[in-house]
C-alpha cells in the first residue's frame, strides 16, 4: 500500500490494547447505546482465536453461560470497545482453539502459563 493509504489506517489504530494470546483468560468492556444511554457490558471469555492484521484485526471469545456455550467475534479497533483486560495466560500450543467447542466442564479447562509472553 501507498504510504499515505498507511498514515491514515494507522491513525486510526488502537494503542491501549494490551498484547493478547490464543488460551488468554480475557474480559472484554463493550459499550451498549440503548435509546440515549450509554453502559458497559462485560463479556469474560478464553480468547479462542485472532483473524487479520490492521485495522480489520478480530478475536473470537468463548465463554459458557447456563451451561451454553456463547462465543462473540470482536473487532479490536472498533470504538465499542471500551477496553480489554486479560485475567489469566492459559498455555496452548495452538493458534487456533475451536476444538473446545465439543469439550464440557473440568475437559475445557487450559493450564496455566508459568511466565506471561510478550
Amino acid at each position: 500500500m501507498s504510504p499515505y493509504v498507511n498514515k491514515i489506517l494507522n491513525k486510526n489504530k488502537r494503542t491501549d490494547i494490551p498484547v493478547l494470546h490464543i488460551g488468554d483468560t480475557i474480559k472484554v468492556h463493550v459499550k451498549i447505546k440503548e435509546g440515549d444511554k450509554e453502559r458497559l457490558q462485560v463479556f469474560e471469555g478464553v480468547l479462542i482465536a485472532r483473524k487479520n492484521s490492521g485495522l480489520g484485526e478480530t478475536i473470537t471469545v468463548r465463554k459458557i453461560s447456563f451451561g451454553q456455550g456463547v462465543e462473540r467475534i470482536f473487532p479490536i479497533h472498533a470504538p465499542v470497545i471500551d477496553h480489554v483486560e486479560v485475567m489469566r495466560s492459559g498455555k496452548v500450543r495452538r493458534s487456533k482453539l475451536y476444538y473446545l467447542r465439543a469439550l464440557r466442564g473440568k475437559a475445557a479447562r487450559l493450564k496455566e502459563r508459568d511466565q506471561p509472553k510478550g
